[in-house]
Protein backbone atom coordinates (compact mmCIF):
# COMPACT_ATOMS: atom_id res chain seq x y z
CA UNK A 1 0.00 0.00 0.00
CA UNK A 2 1.11 3.66 -0.65
CA UNK A 3 -0.07 6.93 0.51
CA UNK A 4 -1.72 9.26 -1.99
CA UNK A 5 0.48 11.78 -0.41
CA UNK A 6 3.98 9.93 -2.09
CA UNK A 7 2.69 10.11 -5.77
CA UNK A 8 4.76 10.53 -8.22
CA UNK A 9 4.44 11.05 -11.68
CA UNK A 10 4.86 7.46 -13.81
CA UNK A 11 3.50 5.56 -10.32
CA UNK A 12 1.42 2.68 -11.24
CA UNK A 13 -1.27 1.92 -8.88
CA UNK A 14 -4.68 -0.29 -8.54
CA UNK A 15 -7.77 1.51 -7.80
CA UNK A 16 -11.04 0.03 -8.37
CA UNK A 17 -9.90 -2.95 -10.23
CA UNK A 18 -8.46 -1.35 -13.06
CA UNK A 19 -4.73 -0.38 -13.57
CA UNK A 20 -3.76 3.14 -13.47
CA UNK A 21 -0.47 5.27 -13.97
CA UNK A 22 -0.19 8.63 -12.28
CA UNK A 23 0.13 11.41 -15.11
CA UNK A 24 -0.62 14.19 -13.27
CA UNK A 25 -1.26 15.26 -9.33
CA UNK A 26 -1.52 18.70 -7.26
CA UNK A 27 -2.15 18.52 -3.29
CA UNK A 28 -4.20 20.67 -2.49
CA UNK A 29 -4.90 22.67 1.15
CA UNK A 30 -8.29 24.54 1.19
CA UNK A 31 -7.98 27.86 3.71
CA UNK A 32 -11.91 25.44 5.10
CA UNK A 33 -11.93 21.13 4.96
CA UNK A 34 -9.10 19.05 4.95
CA UNK A 35 -6.89 18.59 2.28
CA UNK A 36 -7.05 16.27 -0.66
CA UNK A 37 -5.21 15.18 -3.64
CA UNK A 38 -6.42 15.84 -6.99
CA UNK A 39 -5.00 13.46 -9.66
CA UNK A 40 -4.86 12.95 -13.78
CA UNK A 41 -4.80 8.98 -14.03
CA UNK A 42 -4.07 7.11 -17.30
CA UNK A 43 -5.82 3.35 -17.61
CA UNK A 44 -3.11 1.08 -18.24
CA UNK A 45 -5.90 -1.37 -20.08
CA UNK A 46 -7.40 0.99 -22.36
CA UNK A 47 -5.40 4.32 -22.33
CA UNK A 48 -8.11 6.21 -21.27
CA UNK A 49 -7.75 9.54 -19.11
CA UNK A 50 -9.72 9.98 -15.40
CA UNK A 51 -9.13 12.07 -13.34
CA UNK A 52 -9.80 11.61 -9.33
CA UNK A 53 -10.17 12.85 -6.21
CA UNK A 54 -8.60 11.30 -3.19
CA UNK A 55 -8.40 12.38 0.20
CA UNK A 56 -4.85 13.16 2.19
CA UNK A 57 -3.16 10.54 3.47
CA UNK A 58 -5.48 7.85 2.14
CA UNK A 59 -4.14 4.52 0.90
CA UNK A 60 -4.03 3.08 -2.42
CA UNK A 61 -2.42 -0.30 -3.79
CA UNK A 62 0.83 0.15 -6.11
CA UNK A 63 0.53 -2.00 -8.94
CA UNK A 64 4.08 -3.78 -9.61
CA UNK A 65 4.29 -3.56 -13.32
CA UNK A 66 7.33 -5.32 -15.02
CA UNK A 67 9.57 -3.62 -18.23
CA UNK A 68 11.25 -5.77 -20.79
CA UNK A 69 13.68 -4.46 -23.08
CA UNK A 70 12.19 -5.67 -26.60
CA UNK A 71 12.88 -5.24 -30.34
CA UNK A 72 10.33 -4.20 -32.52
CA UNK A 73 10.73 -6.75 -35.28
CA UNK A 74 8.55 -6.24 -38.17
CA UNK A 75 4.21 -5.41 -39.08
CA UNK A 76 2.19 -8.84 -40.24
CA UNK A 77 -1.36 -7.52 -41.07
CA UNK A 78 -2.83 -6.35 -37.71
CA UNK A 79 -0.09 -8.40 -35.85
CA UNK A 80 3.39 -6.69 -34.51
CA UNK A 81 5.67 -8.96 -33.13
CA UNK A 82 8.67 -7.89 -30.48
CA UNK A 83 12.00 -9.98 -29.62
CA UNK A 84 13.59 -10.09 -26.19
CA UNK A 85 17.20 -9.72 -27.40
CA UNK A 86 18.39 -11.53 -24.35
CA UNK A 87 16.16 -14.78 -24.40
CA UNK A 88 15.19 -14.29 -28.19
CA UNK A 89 11.58 -15.31 -27.05
CA UNK A 90 8.41 -13.44 -29.16
CA UNK A 91 5.51 -11.26 -28.67
CA UNK A 92 3.15 -10.27 -31.13
CA UNK A 93 0.89 -7.58 -29.64
CA UNK A 94 -2.00 -6.03 -32.22
CA UNK A 95 -2.94 -2.96 -33.59
CA UNK A 96 -5.29 -2.27 -31.53
CA UNK A 97 -3.02 -2.55 -28.15
CA UNK A 98 -0.52 0.09 -29.89
CA UNK A 99 -2.31 2.80 -31.61
CA UNK A 100 -0.77 5.73 -30.47
CA UNK A 101 2.64 4.06 -31.01
CA UNK A 102 2.42 2.77 -34.36
CA UNK A 103 3.08 6.90 -35.42
CA UNK A 104 6.76 6.20 -33.96
CA UNK A 105 7.78 2.61 -34.21
CA UNK A 106 10.26 1.46 -36.65
CA UNK A 107 11.81 -1.71 -37.61
CA UNK A 108 14.47 -2.49 -34.73
CA UNK A 109 13.64 0.44 -32.70
CA UNK A 110 13.71 -1.06 -29.06
CA UNK A 111 11.14 0.01 -26.70
CA UNK A 112 10.12 -1.08 -23.10
CA UNK A 113 7.03 -3.83 -22.94
CA UNK A 114 5.00 -3.37 -19.82
CA UNK A 115 3.93 -6.08 -18.29
CA UNK A 116 1.23 -6.77 -14.99
CA UNK A 117 1.14 -10.44 -13.85
CA UNK A 118 1.45 -12.15 -16.95
CA UNK A 119 -0.68 -9.77 -19.10
CA UNK A 120 1.06 -7.34 -21.59
CA UNK A 121 -0.11 -3.94 -21.05
CA UNK A 122 1.28 -2.20 -23.71
CA UNK A 123 4.53 -0.27 -25.08
CA UNK A 124 6.51 2.52 -23.66
CA UNK A 125 8.52 4.13 -26.07
CA UNK A 126 11.67 6.68 -25.37
CA UNK A 127 11.07 10.56 -25.06
CA UNK A 128 12.45 11.03 -28.24
CA UNK A 129 12.65 8.86 -31.81
CA UNK A 130 14.47 9.80 -34.81
CA UNK A 131 12.75 9.82 -37.91
CA UNK A 132 12.76 10.73 -41.67
CA UNK A 133 11.47 13.40 -43.23
CA UNK A 134 9.53 11.51 -46.28
CA UNK A 135 7.45 14.27 -47.54
CA UNK A 136 7.18 17.76 -46.87
CA UNK A 137 7.47 21.28 -49.59
CA UNK A 138 10.75 22.23 -50.54
CA UNK A 139 12.26 24.89 -48.25
CA UNK A 140 12.52 28.43 -49.95
CA UNK A 141 15.87 30.30 -49.71
CA UNK A 142 15.12 33.46 -47.46
CA UNK A 143 12.65 30.84 -45.15
CA UNK A 144 14.89 31.60 -41.07
CA UNK A 145 14.32 29.62 -38.10
CA UNK A 146 12.45 32.30 -36.43
CA UNK A 147 9.61 32.20 -39.66
CA UNK A 148 6.65 29.87 -39.39
CA UNK A 149 5.72 26.53 -39.76
CA UNK A 150 4.69 23.88 -42.49
CA UNK A 151 3.58 20.19 -42.16
CA UNK A 152 5.62 16.82 -42.77
CA UNK A 153 4.94 13.34 -43.35
CA UNK A 154 7.76 11.67 -41.95
CA UNK A 155 8.36 7.84 -42.66
CA UNK A 156 5.92 6.08 -40.46
CA UNK A 157 3.37 8.33 -41.70
CA UNK A 158 3.27 10.87 -38.70
CA UNK A 159 2.10 14.41 -39.07
CA UNK A 160 3.99 16.92 -37.87
CA UNK A 161 4.50 20.98 -37.74
CA UNK A 162 7.86 21.82 -38.95
CA UNK A 163 10.22 25.05 -39.81
CA UNK A 164 10.24 25.66 -43.17
CA UNK A 165 14.03 25.00 -43.45
CA UNK A 166 13.23 21.27 -43.18
CA UNK A 167 13.56 19.04 -46.61
CA UNK A 168 13.08 15.90 -47.46
CA UNK A 169 15.00 12.71 -46.32
CA UNK A 170 16.26 15.03 -43.49
CA UNK A 171 16.62 13.01 -39.98
CA UNK A 172 14.34 14.88 -37.40
CA UNK A 173 14.31 14.57 -33.51
CA UNK A 174 10.49 14.25 -32.44
CA UNK A 175 9.31 14.21 -28.84
CA UNK A 176 6.51 10.88 -28.15
CA UNK A 177 5.09 12.38 -25.42
CA UNK A 178 3.29 15.16 -27.66
CA UNK A 179 4.50 13.83 -31.15
CA UNK A 180 6.23 17.72 -31.77
CA UNK A 181 9.04 18.71 -33.42
CA UNK A 182 12.17 19.24 -31.39
CA UNK A 183 15.19 19.74 -33.75
CA UNK A 184 17.28 18.45 -36.26
CA UNK A 185 18.81 14.78 -35.53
Amino acid sequence: MISVNDFKTGLTIEVDGGLWQVVDFQHVKPGKGAAFVRSKLRNLRTGAIQEKTFRAGEKVSKAHIENRRMAYLYASGDVHTFMDNESYEQLELSSAQLQYELKFLKENMVVQVMTFQGETLGVELPNTVELKVAETEPGIKGDTSSGGTKTAVLETGLVVQVPFFINEGELLLIDTRNAAYMSRA
